[in-house]
């Protein structure tokens, strides 16, 4: 089997957040592979949607055997085995979440699918938080 590398953001703003995001982490190492290295956990203001709950965010990089899809499918199962009721795409609205797991890349690979976009447009070039996370990451060794 082949392993990949795949970039992922996390965030949660509501319950216990820090409880929510070391969930979420110990699920992401038992289902989709290793973490290779994170940043820093940082709070943000929610973006698209209004809330009283901020964020706490933080990126990170796994090695996986999982095909994007796979992957993302994965990902998915974690968010409402932790209690997110609904997806933002499928709701039509984004909203506060326990848990909110995003592939921003995996490998090299460009692709685009109703479900999902390689690499992720928005946490790439248009969401402060996301870039500057991303740059923290890269700049890991």
């Amino acid at each position: 089997m082949s392993l990949h590398k795949a970039i992922l953001l996390l965030g949660s703003n509501i319950n216990d957040r820090e409880k929510n995001i070391e969930l979420a982490k110990r699920h992401l190492e038992s289902y989709a592979g290793p973490i290779i290295k994170e940043t820093r956990v940082i709070e943000t203001d929610p973006i698209e949607f209004a809330s009283r709950y901020k964020f706490l965010n933080f990126a990170l990089e796994i090695q996986t055997t999982l095909s994007p899809i796979a992957l993302l499918k994965t990902l998915k199962k974690i968010e409402r085995d932790m209690g997110r009721e609904m997806d933002s795409r499928a709701s039509g609205k984004i909203m506060d979440r326990i848990i909110d797991l995003d592939i921003v890349s995996y490998d090299a690979l460009e692709f685009k699918s109703k479900t999902l976009e390689l690499p992720h447009k928005r946490h790439l070039n248009e969401r402060e938080f996301s870039i500057k996370l991303l740059e923290e990451l890269n700049a890991l060794s």
